[in-house]
């Protein structure tokens, strides 16, 4: 039996959450950009929880970015089954939900108009995103013929859409609530709309009523969803409910959605009313600064390193004896420090743990290898901070970020390339490199020299904005241990690592 809407009657299985016949009925009242798992299984989740309160009443209106394929929304009517698996104070979790918040799913390339028939509907309120953290860039466009390419140019587009719909109402202003996990990502989203107005010359009273009805808010989200299951989960999965969803998802318990925002838009976002991990305040930086440096920035000195030593899956790692050591010396003594911003070591150090033990959700399959996607964008977003602000501090060389940057250096050797994609090969299985500076990297090694090679990368102010190499013996330090890495192998490395620490802790 396929999960649909005719079905929801026929689901007899005890313990799953069933959305009610008026959920279908209830007005479209978001407009999200993204049909990813982490959109569907936080703020989705909150909308739905909230509809079935009765309190938010509001159903989402999907965009996808491509034509790709999106028969399994269609085919499930828009239903899909979060499956949270995990702890919350000290108690097992387990909650499988049927979410209806999905009204359709359209596609931007080839239904363009129909996203800017959305701007029509009065009871539109909110646009919500997710395009990765390299999707809000400014890219100079026409928004005015056919489709924009760009996400800030389709959004554009569909609030000059509105503007002219309803002549600049206060009424129709939106609440914009960008996901990507980039600094000010509200503040950065709204300049690149504004750029782009002036760059198609919008007249002025469009940028006045864009800049005073309008709200872009910064928010943060954090919730570790490593997406579909495995054949074989889905396969049990599946059994255990009674029916077949294409589109489920995994979720771990924890849950935080950081809205900066005020009192008016509260009253908007009223879903946020449902579930303590929604957090609308003027300022989020406390939330911010937490989970980019001690989640994410762990994730991302860590993926690497974890990848390229034989572990598949988040929990395997951090379960691992040395390993265990390597990420919590990494966490606690290097990545808490070097936070830039002032916030309580009590705090610092119980969010760490609780990281952890998140990481090793025993029901949560986080699989190192999606963590790698867009690599470099996020060593430059989340960690090259980090480093600054350590070195600005203590002057001396963080020995595990300088190790998990080495195996970062390591992982983007692509050893080949078969059109526009690049292999790392790890033991002896090919897996595939997404990263939009793949091709730059493989070049780099080409170089047979290592020492030349590592030179040209970490020298390379135009990715790094900075020239790296001017940090005091981090050159020294990132090319012994991918030296090291290159000899006697990654695990290797980190247990001869630990080791030396031990002992020096000892001493």
């Amino acid at each position: 039996m396929q999960l649909t809407k005719e079905n929801l009657k026929n689901i007899t299985t005890n313990g799953i959450e069933i959305p009610n016949e008026t959920s279908f009925a209830l007005p479209e009242k978001v407009l999200q950009f993204g049909t990813g798992v982490l959109l569907r299984a936080l703020p989705d989740y909150f909308i739905d929880k909230a509809n079935k309160q009765g309190i938010f009443n509001g159903r989402v209106v999907v965009v996808k970015s491509t034509d790709s394929d999106s028969t399994a929304f269609d085919n499930q009517d828009g239903l899909y089954t979060i499956c949270v698996r995990g702890k919350e104070n000290g108690l097992d979790i387990e909650e499988n939900i049927i979410n209806a918040s999905i009204s359709r799913v359209i596609s931007a390339t080839s239904e363009w108009q129909k996203v800017l028939d959305c701007a029509a509907n009065p009871d539109m309120k909110i646009v919500i995103s997710n395009t990765t953290e390299v999707g809000i860039q400014l890219v100079k466009e026409n928004i005015l013929q056919g489709r924009p390419t760009s996400f800030p140019g389709k959004l554009l587009a569909f609030l000059y859409q509105r503007y002219k719909t309803f002549s600049a109402t206060a009424e129709s202003g939106m609440v914009i609530i960008p996901t990507e996990l980039i600094t000010d990502n509200g503040i950065k989203l709204k300049a690149i709309c504004l750029q782009l107005a002036a760059y198609n010359r919008l007249e002025n009273e469009f940028i006045a009523w864009l800049n005073e009805h309008n709200t872009f808010c910064n928010s943060l989200v954090d919730r570790i969803v490593p997406g579909k299951p495995n054949k074989d989960e889905q396969r049990q999965i599946e059994n255990q409910l009674g029916y077949k969803d294409e589109l489920i998802c995994m979720s771990e318990v924890f849950r935080l959605w950081a809205i900066e925002a005020d009192d008016k838009v509260k009253t908007i976002l009223s879903f946020a009313h449902v579930d303590d991990g929604v957090i609308i305040t003027p300022d989020i930086t406390l939330y911010k600064e937490l989970k980019l440096r001690l989640l994410n920035g762990t994730h991302t000195f860590n993926c690497g390193l974890a990848f390229l030593s034989g572990f598949n899956i988040t929990r395997d790692a951090i379960t691992d004896a040395t390993f265990s050591k390597f990420a919590k010396k990494l966490m606690h003594t290097e990545i808490a420090k070097a936070i830039p911003y002032a916030i309580d070591e009590k705090v610092k150090t119980d969010f760490a743990n609780k990281v952890l033990e998140r990481f090793c959700n025993p029901f949560i399959n986080h699989q190192w290898q999606s963590i790698t996607v867009q690599y470099t964008s996020k060593m430059i977003m989340r960690n090259v901070p980090l480093l600054q602000n350590y070195y600005a501090l203590y002057s001396t060389t963080p020995i595990c970020m300088a190790t998990g940057f080495a195996a970062y250096i390591l992982y983007m050797k692509a050893v080949k390339k078969e059109g526009n994609k690049y292999y790392v090969l790890r033991i002896d299985e090919h897996y595939v490199i997404t990263d939009d500076s793949a091709n730059y990297f493989y070049e780099q090694w080409q170089n047979t020299d290592v020492n030349n090679m590592l030179t040209n990368i970490l020298q390379n102010i135009d990715l790094w904005g900075i020239d790296l190499t001017t940090l005091p013996n981090f050159y020294e330090t990132v090319n012994t241990q991918l030296q090291n890495m290159l000899t006697i192998g990654v695990a290797e490395t980190i247990e001869e690592l630990v080791n030396q620490t031990e002992i020096l802790n000892e001493a």
